[in-house]
């Protein structure tokens, strides 16, 4: 089964598949779901073969010298390889090497190289990252984030609906011989989308002149630190339109907003009442969520004895350690500051558990690069594909700063 063939026919059943859904006839839609997956995997074994047969027809020995180890023995040398690792093609110092003219002289990468299959055109597509480089691109957006690390991380392809549900079963006392009612388990679902995280980096021409590990570690320090702050913006923020849906766009439940009013000013009240919004099920591992500047007009009220209600601890490592009520407290950039007189209704500060946000991601990056006409500097742009959405939001409790 060649890719055109593999696609027309997937794409028909999709088709197929959804009208079936839309029709109500769920047992006929999994007969073609099941058809779905047969197909795919048949595509996957056609392409393991073909990979096969090109290595054959390559007729390549490598010899991996980092899975070889050597013994001294009676004066002669001894080498054993291990067979079973395989390296990743884009690891090679070849591979990367290549990758690096491509980006900085748009030197196409060789479909040797590449072990792609002879008729993919590099001018169709993006080359590949290096998978030692993009590994160090998500170990720095892991280190670097503040709000990164702490939300589910996913890898779902594009349409899957993960389910929900929004109640729960309850037991009831009965006589002897008496039955209760049957209840039914409603569920939902939330389905993620593919949505496009374009990253343009420019490289001047003085670039030209680096070696390979310079030139790695600055794509890496470049995409990483934009694709950590988009990434955690719309973690917060987004709007879920061609961007993940962000936490504080959620509509809370009833009765889990604390306002403050215009002529208002932070006090230990808001924090008392977001504590008491904050359902029981949902307190362990709840987080606050605030700029460092509205930490700050917190940390100075003081209790009815004079003691500051805000802490501030310095860990065996002297990382600092925020704490409001005894509950963390994760500052960020990426909220509004609290403000006396806000031009529109501002959510200053949220508590809410971070792993009840699902980030998923499809991290085969791929680059492709353009020249500037106006600076002659060499812009790569680095493409992901990301969505978010939060699975319950049961413990988001915010606190607004009313304008009117």
């Amino acid at each position: 089964m060649n890719k055109e063939t593999y696609i027309q026919q997937r794409n028909e059943l999709l088709e197929k598949a959804q009208n079936l859904i839309n029709e109500g006839k769920i047992s006929e839609f999994n007969d073609v779901k099941v058809q779905i997956e047969n197909i795919d995997n048949d595509y996957e074994e056609y392409t393991k073969a073909q990979a096969n047969l090109k290595a054959l027809q390559d007729n390549h020995k490598i010899t991996d010298i980092q899975n070889k180890s050597v013994n001294v023995k009676g004066g002669k040398v001894a080498a054993s390889t291990n067979n079973n690792v395989e390296e990743n093609f884009t690891n090679k110092t070849e591979y990367r090497k290549a990758f690096m003219n491509y980006v900085l002289h748009n030197e196409p990468i060789s479909v040797e190289l590449k072990n792609q299959d002879a008729n993919t055109k590099t001018s169709d597509v993006g080359e590949m990252i290096p998978e030692t480089v993009l590994e160090q691109i998500i170990e720095k957006m892991e280190a670097t984030g503040m709000i990164l690390p702490l939300v589910t991380r996913t890898a779902y392809k594009g349409g899957v609906k993960v389910p929900t549900s929004s109640a729960k079963p309850s037991a009831s006392w009965v006589n002897e011989g008496a039955g209760s009612d049957k209840q039914k388990k409603a569920t939902s679902y939330i389905s993620f989308t593919y949505n496009k995280l374009r990253c343009a980096v420019s490289v001047s021409l003085e670039v030209d002149t680096m070696s390979l590990p310079v030139f790695e570690r600055t794509l890496i320090a470049n995409v990483s630190e934009a694709m950590v702050k988009a990434i955690e913006q719309a973690i917060l923020t987004g709007s879920g339109t061609g961007q993940p849906k962000g936490i504080l766009t959620e509509t809370v439940a009833t009765g889990q907003n604390v306002d403050i009013a215009k002529t208002g000013s932070p006090a230990y009240k808001n924090l008392i009442d977001a504590e008491a919004a904050l359902p029981l099920a949902y307190e362990n591992g709840a987080v606050w969520l605030m700029t460092k500047k509205t930490f700050m007009e917190y940390a100075g009220l003081t209790d009815s004895t004079g003691q500051p209600i805000g802490r501030v601890n310095y860990g065996l490592n002297g990382k600092i350690e925020r704490m409001l009520l005894g509950r963390t407290v994760v500052c960020n950039d990426y909220m509004s500051n609290y403000t006396a007189s806000p031009s529109a209704d501002t959510i200053v500060a949220a508590l809410f558990n971070m792993k009840d946000y699902i980030l998923n991601t499809n991290l085969n990056m791929t680059i492709k690069k353009y020249e500037d006409n106006d600076t002659d500097d060499q812009v790569t742009k680095a493409i992901m594909l990301v969505d978010g959405k939060v699975v319950d939001k049961n413990s988001l409790v915010t606190i607004t700063k009313k304008s009117a």
